[in-house]
């Protein structure tokens, strides 16, 4: 799920944030002085003009890269259909005797919640159930992933399979969302509906799966291939699930939350990936959403990990533009450009000396 800086509006499975500010912004050209000659106190100011054009050189070769990615992928990416709304069926229904979240009896949006979740035992022991169980469902919904299939038909699956487990699809109802999991394919950043769209040989479908099992959320994802997928889009979708790995292997009690979006920038840039910045991961337990927000662009956001708490890291990279829109729906999300996006996620358990991936078969 993404986050953002400012103000959230439809925010789950990557909670909706507006940057009110550029962060390239902060590298202005403008704020650099030159000095000339040196002498006394003015040393001092030479140094730091230094360490600021050594910061600034570095964003500028990142931007350099991700320029000349955008200039060429025209040539690269195979062409597609541009996403369109197709039919969308009616909500599945889900037993009496199963336990639903709080917010299914409302439309309303959830606020996030303020309170960090930090379990004891008991919670780990109840966080961890739920989180195998949603990565044995998106497992399973990955198996499906082929030319011809509907998305209509992978959440009909992920619903049964998730119900005869005794949970409930998480996803279902929350802010009146339509369905029981979030099927984005190709240029659609996240929230996808599903529909009666067939996949299609090329394409790349993420599946979002979250599962509400004895009073605790599971939250994961992955992006699949469908048959043929072009050799950019696969290294796209490659180097995706990388930074998500780096941005856990930072995670541990007392670190700070910033450093994630720092090393998974730093990936990213590497190959002119675009990393987008208006959906964030979240704190997750018996609440859907909460606080922390976890930021995977670089930022200076304050605060720092604690043993026992659970969140998602859940980056998304582009070929192109990181702008998007979103359709009336309020829920499915595009890059703006039409280039293809990718996104992973794992729930994850901060120890003592790491992260436990708790979405993880």
């Amino acid at each position: 799920m993404a986050s953002f800086a400012t103000s959230i509006s439809s925010c789950f499975h990557g909670e909706n944030l507006n940057l009110s500010a550029s962060s390239s912004s902060l590298f202005s050209r403008n704020t650099l002085t030159f000095f000339t000659h040196v002498s006394g106190n003015d040393y001092n100011h030479r140094k730091q003009f230094i360490v600021l054009a050594k910061r600034l050189s570095g964003l500028e070769e990142a931007m350099r890269i991700r320029r000349e990615r955008e200039q060429n992928s025209s040539v690269s990416i195979k062409r597609r259909t541009p996403l369109r709304r197709l039919k969308v069926s009616p909500r599945l229904p889900v037993p009496d005797h199963i336990t639903k979240p709080p917010y299914v009896s409302t439309k309303l949006l959830p606020e996030i919640a303020t309170e960090f979740q930090i379990h004891d035992e008991e919670g780990i022991a109840r966080m961890r159930a739920a989180c195998e169980l949603a990565a044995r469902v998106l497992e399973h919904a990955g198996t499906l992933v082929r030319p011809s299939v509907t998305t209509n038909e992978i959440d009909k699956a992920v619903h049964q399979m998730i119900i005869d487990a005794g949970a409930y699809p998480s996803p279902l109802g929350y802010g009146g969302f339509p369905k029981s999991v979030c099927t984005s394919v190709n240029e659609c950043m996240c929230h996808g509906i599903p529909d009666s769209r067939q996949l299609k040989d090329g394409d790349i479908i993420n599946i979002d799966v979250t599962v509400y099992l004895n009073g605790y959320h599971g939250d994961t994802s992955k992006t699949f291939l469908c048959g043929n997928v072009d050799d950019a889009t696969k290294r796209l979708v490659k180097i995706t699930e990388e930074c998500l790995e780096r941005g856990i292997a930072v995670c541990k009690d007392g670190a700070l939350f910033r450093k994630i979006g720092k090393r998974i920038s730093e990936h990213a840039e590497k190959f002119g990936y675009g990393v987008v910045d208006r959906f964030v991961g979240h704190g997750v337990g018996t609440v859907f959403h909460s606080e922390p927000l976890i930021f995977h662009h670089r930022n200076e956001k304050p605060g720092s990990m604690v043993e026992g708490q659970t969140f998602t890291i859940e980056p998304i990279l582009t070929l192109g533009s990181t702008e998007c829109i979103t359709w009336e729906d309020n829920w499915t999300t595009l890059t703006k450009d039409g280039s293809p996006a990718a996104q992973f996620e794992h729930t994850i358990l901060i120890t003592k000396t790491g992260a436990e991936i708790l979405t993880k078969c």
